[in-house]
């Protein structure tokens, strides 16, 4: 009994990973698949000529290529203008300030149905043709929100003293936000940047009440599942997963090397002043 409450936390923990993986591993296998028929759930036999040929069916491309540039734009202007709202959410007070923090929340509350349909019918009263500037403005609009409290997390952790400081060695504000501000606040910006392209990447309900005869990734998954999804379509997830997967890595690593270098500097910091102080001590 004692092993088990010593362990019990860590081995839900695996039982919830191997949960949240087998779903991917299982596409990853099935994207090496030459499968008997049009649906591609059960294994037939061993091929990479999905990973050789990814546009061997031209729609799959074309529509993750759809995807790629819909959630690059939106994710690059959301960062900026959710970026800016943070900002001045945290180190500012202006009227209608808690009502600014109440209305960022409201699109992730907002069921997506709710949201895809009420922009719908937005565009439709405009007389807005839909397509991708549509989709386009949808995903920043949902998008951003995420990206403002992400970025507002970072900034209320950081250390104000670290501005005052360069503020006290005479650095001029456009100064201390390049050299200290930003500096600290970018690993959350990007983190913010990254989630909001993989939400507007993976995003359906919204894009499929905007897109109009557009066809991004998803809505194409949710199409060609009627009549078989191809074999590339797996290829391309795996990829997708492994790209990600990859980024979190290089981004840890960093991270460990400069925690190293951090500790590394004090080690040599706390040797030097050692020296120092032996030097100074009155020799008899």
């Amino acid at each position: 009994m004692t092993f088990i409450r010593r362990h019990i936390l860590t081995v839900v923990a695996m039982l919830v990973l191997v949960y949240l993986f087998v779903p991917i591993a299982v596409v990853g296998v099935l994207s090496f698949n030459n499968p008997a028929s049009d649906y591609n759930t059960q294994w037939n036999e061993f091929s990479i000529d999905a990973w050789t040929n990814l546009c061997g069916v031209p729609a799959v491309c074309q529509s993750f290529g759809v995807s790629v540039r819909i959630a690059l734009v939106s994710t690059i202007v959301a960062t900026i203008l959710g970026s800016m709202i943070a900002f001045a959410l945290v180190r500012y007070r202006f009227r209608g300030r808690q009502s600014t923090n109440l209305l960022i929340f409201l699109p992730m509350a907002t069921p997506e149905v709710v949201m895809g349909s009420s922009l719908l019918a937005l565009f439709l009263n405009l007389r807005f043709p839909l397509g991708m500037p549509t989709v386009i403005i949808a995903h920043i609009m949902f998008t951003i929100s995420f990206i403002v409290v992400a970025v507002k997390a970072r900034l209320q952790g950081m250390d104000p003293n670290l501005e005052q400081a360069a503020q006290d060695l005479y650095a001029s504000p456009r100064a201390t936000f390049r050299y200290v501000t930003f500096p600290l606040v970018a690993p959350g910006i990007a983190g913010a940047a990254l989630l909001g392209f993989a939400l507007s990447f993976d995003d359906f309900i919204i894009s499929f009440f905007n897109a109009g005869t557009l066809v991004t990734f998803p809505i194409y998954i949710w199409g060609a599942a009627q009549r078989g999804i191809p074999v590339q379509v797996n290829a391309l997830a795996t990829l997708v997963f492994f790209a990600s997967l990859a980024i979190v890595l290089i981004a840890q690593f960093v991270a460990w090397r400069r925690r190293k270098a951090l500790q590394a500097s004090v080690v040599d910091s706390d040797v030097n002043l050692k020296a120092l102080s032996m030097d100074t001590l009155p020799r008899s």
